[in-house]
């Protein structure tokens, strides 16, 4: 591996991943490239934990604010426009480093998953059964046709199942055939952040309490009209909770609730997904020596 190398940082969400891809990017000379879902996104902020401007300053940072809400990322346009990123940074000579816990992006990235075209026909078919009977009964039937593809996608995830019940019907094959294992574009050292259950869930709990004070209500307020319209942006965890609350569905603290709950389910899905992959090596959070130890796993690899 040299400066051309891609160091993956991965790991349930509150899991102190931008902290430490930073830190490594600080001692590296390194680049950042977000792997996640929604800081993409122009005006999540708070919500999303995005990196702070003064952190951008001091470490260049791609794919971060690069589209608007109303945009509806795809995970093959994320691919294209994160790699040109990776090729753009090594370029330079230096070492990029993706982070993020968006599972599906990260191998986009690092993997070659192929991603066939679409059919506007098939698609509305499915889309109308969607709307008809609903999520669950069509993840029923896609776990009828790809248990496997079924077991990783969430019953409640219209989008992805219809996704999934597409390709198959156009290729033929399971849609988890489209995702190879073990193989990797770029030469990789993926790191993830192990943290213990209780740690985790006293993080979120924070987390969640912080961006409220922090002013996430005013966030979400003000992008409301644009997340209303939008179908990727508005999955984001906690800016449903609080549209409901701006809706006097929910009370406020029924707001913060939900979003702690529904944040504690994504890590739990988040880390399900990273311990799947045999080649992360796992990192114990709360470790005083953590960056010491990720750097190690690093140095060898860099042609330093």
């Amino acid at each position: 591996m040299s400066a051309a190398a891609v160091i993956a940082v991965v790991g349930p969400t509150a899991s102190g991943k931008t902290a430490l891809a930073l830190a490594l990017a600080q001692r590296f000379g390194g680049e950042i490239v977000n792997a996640d879902a929604f800081s993409c996104y122009v005006g999540m902020d708070i919500g999303t934990a995005k990196v702070s401007p003064a952190d951008r300053e001091t470490v260049r940072h791609h794919l971060i604010d690069t589209w608007e809400v109303e945009h509806d990322i795809s995970v093959a346009e994320y691919q294209q426009v994160a790699r040109a990123a990776v090729d753009d940074i090594h370029r330079r000579g230096r070492p990029a480093i993706v982070v993020g816990g968006s599972g599906l992006y990260v191998r986009a990235l690092l993997e070659p998953l192929e991603f066939p075209g679409t059919d506007s026909t098939v698609r509305a078919k499915y889309n109308a059964e969607l709307e008809h009977l609903g999520a669950p009964a069509l993840h029923a039937k896609l776990a009828e046709a790809d248990p496997a593809a079924a077991a990783a996608i969430l019953p409640t995830n219209g989008r992805r199942i219809v996704r999934a019940l597409e390709v198959i019907e156009l290729t033929g094959r399971p849609f988890t055939a489209t995702l190879p294992a073990n193989s990797s574009v770029y030469p990789d050292v993926r790191i993830g952040i192990d943290v213990p259950r209780p740690v985790l869930d006293s993080h979120i709990d924070r987390r969640v309490e912080q961006m409220f004070a922090a002013g996430f209500v005013a966030e979400v307020e003000a992008l409301a009209p644009r997340l209303r319209q939008a179908r990727t942006a508005a999955r984001a965890v906690g800016y449903g909770e609080v549209l409901a609350y701006l809706d006097a569905q929910i009370t406020l603290d029924d707001a913060k609730a939900q979003t702690a709950q529904a944040t504690r389910r994504l890590a739990r899905r988040q880390l399900t997904w990273f311990k799947r992959d045999s080649r992360v090596v796992w990192l114990d959070s709360t470790a005083p020596d953590l960056v010491g130890r990720a750097a190690s796993l690093v140095a060898p690899r860099l042609a330093l």
